[in-house]
């Protein structure tokens, strides 16, 4: 697994985010033993499509096909949050995940 960091270019204006996400995101709360990174990927996804956070998605449903999630999985977590998280947030998740399976499968 590739390890996760954040984006260097925001270094230049906001180095403590960076820092923080990098240390205690990344290299702590991700690498704790209690839940694979297969299970803190299905709920990063889960809890960014429910918030309607589209910017951090692509990337996290990308590194949770990584992660060992497959697409029908994926597929199937999107559409059972529809019924609580909001029709919308489902349909836009749904959208960047087949962007990524078909780029992934071109």
């Amino acid at each position: 697994m590739v390890k996760q960091s954040a984006p260097q270019e925001l270094a230049g204006i906001a180095p403590k985010l960076v820092e923080v996400t990098n240390e205690v995101l990344f290299a702590d709360v991700w690498e704790r033993s209690e839940l694979s990174p297969r299970d803190r990927s299905l709920v990063t996804v889960s809890v960014l499509a429910a918030l309607y956070r589209n910017e951090q998605l692509p990337y996290h449903l990308g590194k949770a096909l990584e992660n060992g999630l497959s697409v029908q999985e994926l597929s199937e977590a999107i559409t059972h949050l529809a019924f609580y998280a909001g029709w919308p947030n489902a349909m836009t998740a749904i959208t960047q995940l087949k962007k990524i399976a078909d780029e992934r499968s071109a």
